[in-house]
């Protein structure tokens, strides 16, 4: 028996050779990680040996190795090849000793898990997969809801053959393994009842930018297959790892709600498993709830923990008990490996029109022609360089993904397979566009754009853009804090290398616009609204929430917490929403709250609006998600900060309505900073610094409220200018008065970056802190450390 058969609990992680990566793994957990919470189905494996027996029994292995040698000399093809090794396989004869052996270890599972014929999960495991630079992920087959010992003996015969698939047979090939050496063993693992619950794929670190200090979950409903493949869009969740030991705190930073469009379940009248589509109310909900998504993160900084490195796991919630399971666990062979000295940036500097939209992969641009390819069988008509086009990927599709410049799919998340291949190759892809095969055409020529944040875009045409290599290992130290301007919570993460000091300017309307999308009042006062139309796009919008309001609330907190997730413990400077009338009037249902303005930009915006009865209960909303964020999600580093306040009064005002929404000045370290940008400001500094506890000048607003000048306006650009002596004096003023009152003060704009004497102004003022956008990071690092040492270029 011990030969053939070893259980899951007698297996440990240096067992590859016997029972390969993916069961060696699953042994390790059940061995050593069930009494630290991991729940692994049980189960056995038949042994490296076992495979070798069944081969040297049917007299296998010279015909195979001659196939091999055909293969590589060219004189048959590829799908030949593995179709006549896969078929001696399957053909072969199971030897007394193994029909036995298996026979009797099921026999022992059905005993163990209380069923007669208990139903099976059946893996491949080679002996050459899950290694830290090759992941072989997908490469063989799994069969699931496998029941009784004679469909179990077909199954694990399927396995064996599935060593030479086609894309197996690519991938050894590529990687220079010998097709010989390999050998394969088989998982037989109790069946967990996710047909009627769920599951998913999670890693220990961000797929995309690799920060390491975050859990990313993948979830759908019924079985897991449809989330690996990339068969369906799933909800998406994020969880901020170093949060999770501490009490009363739910570390979550993104709940992003997926199509879910279909699940997988059983099927009867002999076959395994079937795709349904899910129902209305399974689209419009998330399939894991807040305590176990914060359950399943720390099972897998537990299991990163013991592994000592970044892991990709795949889960199971049984859907009768409601446990939750890791049915696999594999170490990350991507982002865990990227170089931590260097990262390239990708600017577009020109783009066609946006054609369609999806999950950005891989942070780079590219282009090309489309070719589009909805069926595996037409992958020989790919041509090389091509952006491919498809509904979704599977390991068939490896030997042409890899000759992509970009690959674009309707289907699939951050996890799918078309995700992470194109990780492990460096290509750019967008994932789960929804109808990228109905939008594109063979020989369109087009961009494929990763480089803007979480959401990737194809664009019409031949764009222009540029590409520059960043290192960050060799930036000087400086008194003055550099921060960064911030707007895209998904953009937060590709910039952690970063050293910077936090966020001198979150702008809060940015999430507002593009993940709320909502106008606040049209939440709050939803039975106003007289538009039908408004009326049905808000409630699919809000379907995933008990109240609407609580939609707003949470959707801002989580984007607020996913950047001072990558900034804790830097203070995040939140400036409250900041749009004018006519930008609010642009959201979804804001036309019928807001008025028209002939002049916004110095109208009703700002403090004016927070104490106001036009908008004080959508200030509220505001205001609870930030107490959100800080208190139940843990992020204390967010600093609020009031903009365009025109008078002490005002801020009087306004730090009133703030107290009675959960935000009082002190309480739990709570700072609270003002906007310095009207001449008030600077006039009354020494008023406002007993209000607020730092000021950030927005130098673009001083100069025109300074100056007179519409800043926008190209007949008054000559004019327009921050080094103005006025404006100049203004700056002086502010940092000067504030000090000498106690409180901070900052600077946000990108002067300082473009005119290295102006970097040297602000330090010689005393400024405590300039914040840049992060692409100009750098270039003000370097004027700021030189302006601080008195050299000059």
């Amino acid at each position: 028996m011990a030969e053939n058969m070893i259980w899951f609990e007698n297996l440990k992680r240096a067992d590859v050779a016997k029972v390969g990566g993916k069961n060696s793994s699953l042994g390790e957990m059940v061995s050593t990680l069930a009494p630290k919470g991991i729940d692994v189905p049980p189960g056995f494996a038949t042994t490296a040996d076992a495979f070798r027996a069944f081969i040297a029994a049917n007299d296998l292995e010279d015909r195979i190795a001659a196939e091999m040698d055909a293969l590589a000399s060219h004189k048959i093809t590829l799908a030949e090849a593995g179709r006549r090794v896969r078929g001696m396989i399957v053909e072969g004869d199971w030897s007394e000793d193994l029909r036995t052996d298996i026979g009797a270890a099921y026999a022992e599972l059905a005993r163990r898990t209380g069923k007669e014929t208990p139903s099976v999960a059946v893996r491949s495991s080679a002996t050459a997969e899950d290694l830290p630079d090759a992941s072989f992920a997908g490469q063989q087959e799994t069969f699931l809801n496998v029941e009784g010992e004679a469909a179990l003996l077909a199954a694990c015969k399927r396995c064996f053959a599935s060593l030479f698939t086609d894309r197996a047979i690519s991938y050894r090939t590529v990687r220079g393994f010998d097709h010989m050496q390999v050998a394969l063993s088989v998982g037989v693992q109790q069946m967990v009842r996710s047909d009627l619950g769920g599951s998913g794929v999670m890693f220990s670190i961000d797929t995309e930018s690799g920060f390491d200090k975050v859990v990313l979950i993948n979830a759908a409903w019924g079985l897991g297959e449809n989330v690996v493949q990339g068969a369906v869009n799933p909800d998406e969740y994020m969880v901020y790892k170093p949060f999770l030991g501490r009490e009363g705190v739910v570390p979550v930073v993104e709940r992003a709600l997926g199509a879910k469009e279909k699940k997988m379940v059983y099927a009867g009248e002999g076959r395994a498993t079937k795709n349904v589509p899910t129902s209305r109310a399974e689209r419009s909900r998330f399939v894991l709830s807040e305590e176990e998504i914060v359950e399943l993160a720390r099972q897998a900084c537990t299991i990163e923990g013991h592994y000592g490195c970044a892991m990709d796991m795949e889960w199971a919630r049984d859907g009768e008990t409601g446990r939750l399971y890791i049915v696999q666990a594999r170490p990350e062979t991507v982002q865990s490996r990227a170089g931590a000295g260097a990262m390239k940036s990708f600017t577009l500097t020109s783009k066609g029109e946006r054609l369609l939209s999806g999950l950005s992969v891989g942070g780079a641009i590219a282009t090309g022609q489309v070719c589009l390819i909805e069926h595996a069988s037409d992958i020989d008509r790919f041509v090389d360089g091509a952006v491919l086009v498809t509904s979704t990927t599977d390991p068939d599709w490896v030997p042409i993904m890899k000759r992509a410049s970009a690959i674009v799919t309707d289907h699939g998340g951050r996890t799918s397979h078309a995700a992470i291949v194109s990780r492990e190759l460096g290509l750019p892809a967008i994932v789960g566009t929804g109808n990228a095969t109905h939008v594109l055409h063979d020989e369109q020529e087009v961009t494929v754009s990763c480089a803007e944040g979480e959401d990737g875009y194809v664009y019409a045409g031949i764009a222009d853009f540029e590409v520059e290599d960043i290192e960050v290992g060799d930036l000087p130290e400086t008194r003055t804090r550099i921060m960064f301007n911030m707007a895209a919570p998904a953009a937060a993460s590709r910039w952690w290398r970063m050293p910077s000091d936090g966020v001198g300017l979150a702008r809060m309307e940015f999430v507002v616009n593009n993940a709320i999308k909502v106008h606040p009042l049209a939440l709050t006062r939803f039975d106003q609204i007289t538009d039908d139309k408004v009326r049905d796009e808000i409630t699919v919008l809000t379907r995933a929430y008990e109240t609407r309001t609580d939609y707003f609330v949470d959707t801002l907190a989580l984007g607020l917490s996913r950047i001072a997730a990558v900034h804790h413990p830097n203070p995040v400077i939140v400036r409250m929403s900041d749009f004018k009338t006519n930008e609010y009037a642009a959201l979804l249902g804001g036309a019928q709250f807001e008025p028209k303005e002939e002049n916004p930009m110095i109208g009703w915006r700002g403090a004016s609006r927070y104490y106001s009865e036009g908008y004080r209960d959508g200030f509220a909303l505001e205001c609870q998600a930030i107490a959100r964020a800080r208190r139940e999600k843990g992020f204390d580093n967010i600093v609020v900060m009031i903009p365009f306040c025109r008078t002490p009064q005002e801020a009087d005002k306004v730090l009133e309505v703030m107290a009675e929404n959960g935000l009082r000045r002190g309480d739990d370290g709570l700072q609270v900073y003002m906007m310095c940008e009207i001449p008030s400001n600077v006039v009354l500094a020494e008023e406002f610094a007993k209000r607020f506890d730092g000021f950030s000048i927005g130098s673009n607003d001083l100069t025109q409220l300074t100056l007179g000048v519409d800043r926008d306006n190209e007949q008054l650009a000559d004019v327009f200018s921050e080094r103005d002596p006025a404006v100049q004096w203004m700056i002086e003023q502010i940092v000067t008065r504030a000090h000498a009152a106690g409180a901070k003060v900052g600077f946000c704009g990108q002067a300082p970056s473009n005119d290295p004497d102006f970097a040297r102004l602000l330090v010689g003022y005393g400024i405590d802190s300039i914040s840049v956008t992060p692409d100009a990071f750098r270039a003000v690092k370097a004027n700021v450390a030189e302006a601080e040492s008195g050299r000059t270029k």
